[in-house]
């Protein structure tokens, strides 16, 4: 497991885990942008008949094109917030409800092995209820590459 995903509904605690991650600053027309895609689990092996999270059992939360100072992300806290000009996240929801990201706040940091961790927090729109509340959310995730086992028989 990658990392796992927190939406803190107010009538229960969401938990997705976290199958693939991507994370990389490109360098493009002379500026750093960040480009980050987090991508959980389908399975619903830990979750209740009745959960709230059983309609919706796949996330996928991206950044994408936002300036950052330099490559280096290990240290880095950025705080991400679209606006009417530019938009810098999404969400993915695997059907056709619409959900939107604010307040998101990253902060990036290698842990003991070296592997760069992302902790990410904000909110979400509440696309399980239809509310128009947002509700929190909290993002831990590693970016460890994926170990390509090749079965040579």
């Amino acid at each position: 497991m990658k990392g796992i995903l927190k939406i803190y509904h107010p009538d229960e605690t969401l938990k997705y885990h976290i199958q693939s991650t991507y994370c990389k600053a490109v360098y493009s027309n002379a500026e750093h942008l960040l480009e980050v895609e987090i991508i959980t689990d389908d399975s619903l092996d830990h979750i209740d008949d009745d959960s709230l999270q059983y309609h919706f059992p796949q996330i996928a939360l991206n950044i994408s094109d936002f300036p950052v100072a330099d490559g280096e992300l290990n240290g880095k806290c950025l705080t991400v917030e679209d606006s009417d000009e530019e938009s810098y996240t999404a969400v993915d929801l695997f059907d056709d409800e619409d959900a939107f990201i604010s307040n998101s706040k990253l902060s990036f940091q290698n842990n003991p092995e070296g592997v760069l961790e992302l902790f990410w927090e904000g909110n979400i729109d509440d696309f399980y209820t239809g509310s128009s509340e947002t509700i929190p959310f909290k993002l831990k995730c590693n970016f460890k590459p994926d170990e390509i086992v090749v079965d040579e028989d």
